[in-house]
């Protein structure tokens, strides 16, 4: 039976590093969740038969790691046909042999509330907006305040709230170095099992 890592958290947390790097030493494949959302806010139009029609090659677009592309896919997260026409993808994907992480926002919560691991991954404002700033070359303040404002509405909203599974492992990264958390991730999950 396949082995499932769901990975959440909010932005710049890290969950993205850490979820390749189990992907990596596991041999698991890895799905980003947020690139789903973020394809259907670039393609523009009507979000719901964006997500509909969405195709692998969707995901291969340049502009899917840009700030903009980030508040779009906090937009179209919360309209619930969106939601609903991404979920039977990423339950399909979560059960790929021999294993599978997917990192993203509602993974344990909702998309893979039975994965045999489950990890919420979070740091403090101040350092997700610096690692952010760094990554994107932009101003931290800007980047402050719109991660911010995307927290607030993904742990707002009606469908899928982001918040941790109630029995997800907390890791904040906020004094971590990289390879700190990843070894702390990848303790847990041979403890998992995986």
């Amino acid at each position: 039976m396949p082995f499932t890592i769901a990975i959440d958290g909010p932005a710049a947390s890290g969950k993205g590093t850490i979820a390749r790097a189990l992907a990596d030493r596991f041999g698991f494949a890895h799905l980003d969740t947020g690139l789903l959302y973020r394809a259907v806010g670039a393609l523009g139009g009507d979000p719901i038969v964006a997500a509909r029609g969405l195709s692998a090659g969707d995901l291969q677009r340049d502009d899917l790691r840009t700030a903009a592309a980030g508040q779009a896919a906090s937009r179209v997260a919360a309209i619930p046909e969106v939601r609903a026409a991404l979920v039977d993808f990423q339950r399909r994907y979560a059960r790929t042999e021999p294993g599978a992480v997917l990192d993203g926002r509602d993974i344990g919560t909702v998309i893979c509330p039975d994965a045999e691991l489950k990890l919420y991954i979070t740091a403090s404002d101040e350092i997700r907006a610096r690692r952010r700033a760094l990554e994107l070359g932009a101003d931290e303040s800007v980047i402050l305040g719109e991660l911010r404002e995307r927290d607030a509405r993904d742990a707002a909203r009606d469908v899928a709230p982001m918040r941790p599974a109630d029995d997800a492992v907390l890791i904040d990264t906020s004094a971590l170095s990289i390879d700190e958390a990843v070894e702390l991730a990848v303790g847990l999950a041979q403890k998992a099992g995986a």
